[in-house]
């Protein structure tokens, strides 16, 4: 008689912490190793407070040389903008583009417009790098990501002699989301994990709590805190916040299998 093999989180609640319309494939791969998962999404995806600097970088594209997308978000939303401003994907397609990671890459070829560099690490430095071979003296680069980020890529490129401006294509706002349900489960020892995949998904989450400091932080003290890459585990830290798991490859599927190997080293 055979017998039916174990998943590796089998028996683990893991709360994932992306924004709702976003949290499908981080849910499907969890669930996918016999985790039960709860969605408890600390950020949601909005417009930026006003389009009226995209729309005059999106009006003006021939003054640039290249593009920078920092994530699959700004992608949509900038694309989307373009298509409502009535303007052709073709005024992309004479522009050097350069994409922060492999998921945002993905997601500008299924624009139709071709992307012509892509770190190997998803974060601002080996943008900077990847781009410091390509002659960026006296080019103008056009910046498209979130209202809130790190200034580190912006700086660096003028470094290089790039001129660059820097317009947020969408930004993320806190959630609504009930932080005393949430805290009766870590009370009564239901949550084993917690994921992270961004920095703001990690302030948000502190934020929500701000009135029971204390009682997240007993909450906490048996449970397992996830993150998808370095940023986002400086953040967790600076935030007074312990990491147990972080991905080597900063993308969903890795941060889902690292948390399955934290729990198979632990037996």
């Amino acid at each position: 008689m055979s017998m039916v093999k174990k998943k590796p989180l089998e028996g683990k609640t893991i709360v994932i912490t992306r924004a709702r319309h976003q949290a499908a494939e981080f849910s499907r791969e969890l669930i996918e190793r016999g985790a039960r998962v709860i969605e408890f999404p600390t950020i949601e995806i909005a417009p930026p407070d006003g389009w009226a600097p995209v729309d005059e970088a999106i009006e003006h594209l021939d003054r640039y040389d290249w593009v920078i997308f920092t994530s699959a978000n700004g992608v949509k939303f900038f694309m989307k903008r373009l298509k409502e401003r009535g303007e052709r994907l073709e005024k992309l397609r004479g522009l050097r583009i350069c994409a922060i990671g492999p998921r945002t890459a993905e997601e500008i070829r299924r624009q139709g417009v071709n992307v012509h560099v892509v770190p190997g690490e998803y974060r601002a430095e080996a943008v900077v790098e990847s781009l410091a071979g390509e002659a960026l003296r006296g080019k103008r680069v056009l910046l498209a990501r979130a209202k809130k980020a790190r200034e580190v890529l912006p700086e660096e490129l003028r470094n290089l002699g790039a001129s660059v401006d820097v317009v947020a294509v969408y930004q993320t706002v806190r959630a609504a989301a009930d932080s005393g349900a949430f805290l009766q489960l870590l009370g009564e020892g239901r949550i084993d994990a917690i994921a992270f995949t961004s920095s703001s998904t990690v302030s948000n989450f502190v934020d929500l709590f701000a009135d029971h400091e204390s009682d997240l932080l007993k909450g906490l003290k048996d449970v397992a805190i996830a993150v998808i890459g370095p940023v986002t585990r400086k953040t967790a830290h600076d935030l007074g916040l312990p990491v147990h798991i972080s991905s080597a490859e900063y993308t969903i599927p890795a941060l889902a299998g690292a948390i399955e190997s934290y729990y198979r080293s632990r037996g």
